[in-house]
């Protein structure tokens, strides 16, 4: 395996030194495929998420060969550049403003310490925002170590804050297929710890640990999962019958669903954009793949700016609420050639296919909002008769032989995350149920879950809720004993029935 790593990156320098000038005539197959690796690899840090203060081209070291140490001496992580602490620590200072409901948690809790002697390995985006989340999971009494879920959304400045403080976090931006990999099974396999609880996001640590250390799972009493993709790969396992654990699925409680999914996006999608592509969005032809709470957002923002919108949909029900709120549903094979903006939200794969993609018109963009990057039929632009030129950071111009361009942002993974930020506020949302998620799975009675996917519990989601009122100065109307009899409910909630959609 190290061999092999250290292959990749001659290869890659080879491809810096010599190729340069051959790069602006049509280099050969080979040439153009070390070189767009090479390419999106010293860029990747530029000036993407947040205030990523890094620019990798000044170090292009691996951090896997990188011999580090944070200042208690420690050398269990592998981060980017541990001397950027200081700069992640104001960053985590930052988004602790506004997520004050994960800081009142910690109040609430420091005393009972609710998660003490809880061994959580976590595989999430690495953001100031996480970070709020792990120094409160600590706070509260759990041992952490932490990877990434996405090789572009980690902050390296605060992975090192999280390093630095003591937490193992294994992860940096624009890493490898291979480094992913890498880096979730230093989390998991460390001698002498052995986790008890598992944070995914996306499914990828679950899918790790089954594949390569089932007998951790006799120890782990619980799963939390945030995310569309990870949650469908929990059914499946469940419906297999091999499901060895308790999950919780964190994406379809109410506040995860209705906020990240839909405000979050609503926010963040324009941000992208703008930022990698600075698009004038009045009067642009849109089209939105999939009117879940995701497309919802996106579709929101876009109207609002005076983008003309439509919607691909599978569901009846989705569609049917797209024409509600005024757009058109379509066929995206029927309206390919027309669209300016091409949005994939489904959580499906091959939405947008080589087919669509050699049938759109020049200057095209095309990105993806879902959670996974399977979307965008991206593997396939990587064939010898097209050419890539990467144009700024996490943008590449794919050129057709006739000189047609296609803007594919990212690569076509998560646009909000990998080139822009995401709404601190609606992150706390998301943590805090992510918190008492864990809280509640590992305090359970014996019995309490069995081996299958739960709900978070609507009392759960209510206390979530309450938690961030007080930032809006918001004040909550309480029955009276007639009334509480009246509606048949206990006055301190839960105030709507399981099947309530909100």
């Amino acid at each position: 395996m190290a061999h092999k790593h250290g292959h990749g990156r001659e290869q890659i320098q080879f491809a810096n030194a010599e190729d340069k000038q051959e790069f602006s005539k049509f280099p050969t197959k080979a040439g153009r495929r070390s070189l767009s690796r090479s390419i999106s690899q010293s860029s990747t840090d530029s000036y993407s998420s947040a205030a990523s203060y890094t620019d990798s081209s000044d170090d292009e070291t691996s951090p896997r060969d990188k011999a580090q140490v944070n200042s208690h001496g420690s050398t269990d992580f592998c981060v980017k550049n541990i001397k950027q602490a200081e700069f992640g620590r104001r960053e985590i200072e930052i988004a602790e403003q506004d997520m004050s409901a994960l800081i009142s948690l910690r109040k609430r809790a420091q005393g009972e310490k609710p998660l003490a002697g809880a061994k959580i390995v976590g595989c999430t985006h690495i953001t100031a925002q996480t970070a709020v989340l792990i120094e409160t999971l600590v706070a509260l009494g759990a041992q952490c170590r932490w990877t990434a879920c996405n090789i572009y959304s980690t902050q390296n400045e605060v992975a090192a804050a999280l390093a630095e403080t003591g937490v193992p976090v294994f992860a940096w931006k624009g890493e490898s297929e291979d480094d992913f990999w890498w880096c979730i099974d230093r989390c998991v396999n460390r001698d002498g710890w052995q986790a008890n609880m598992i944070l995914d996001d996306g499914g990828d640590l679950t899918h790790w640990v089954y594949k390569k250390y089932p007998s951790v799972f006799k120890k782990v009493r619980g799963i939390v999962e945030e995310s569309v993709t990870g949650v469908h790969r929990l059914y499946q396992l469940s419906k297999a019958g091999k499901l060895c654990v308790p999950a919780m699925n964190v994406n379809d409680s109410v506040t995860k669903q209705k906020f990240d999914n839909l405000y979050c996006c609503r926010e963040s999608i324009l941000d992208g954009l703008k930022r990698t592509t600075d698009i004038m969005f009045g009067g642009k032809q849109v089209v939105v793949c999939g009117y879940g709470e995701v497309g919802k957002g996106c579709c929101t923002a876009l109207k609002a700016l005076g983008a003309i919108v439509c919607i691909t949909e599978i569901d009846p029900i989705c569609a049917l609420q797209a024409c509600m709120d005024g757009f058109r549903v379509v066929k995206l094979s029927e309206v390919i050639r027309q669209m300016d903006v091409v949005i994939t939200c489904t959580g499906n794969k091959n939405v947008v296919s080589r087919e669509h993609l050699d049938r759109m018109k020049n200057g095209c963009i095309v990105c993806n909002m879902g959670h996974s990057n399977t979307e965008i039929d991206v593997a396939s632009l990587r064939s010898p008769e097209l050419t890539w030129e990467r144009v700024r950071s996490q943008v590449d111009h794919i050129i057709w032989p006739d000189g047609k361009r296609v803007i594919v942002l990212a690569e076509g993974r998560l646009l909000n995350l990998s080139c822009s930020t995401v709404p601190t506020f609606v992150l706390s949302i998301t943590a805090t149920t992510q918190a008492l998620a864990l809280i509640e799975l590992y305090n359970a009675p014996e019995g309490r879950y069995k081996q299958d996917v739960y709900l978070l519990p609507k009392k759960m989601d209510e206390y979530v809720a309450s938690l961030h009122l007080p930032n809006f100065d918001a004040h909550l109307t309480e029955l009276s004993d007639e009334q509480a009899k009246y509606m048949g409910l206990n006055k301190n909630g839960p105030f709507k029935p399981n099947y309530y959609r909100y």
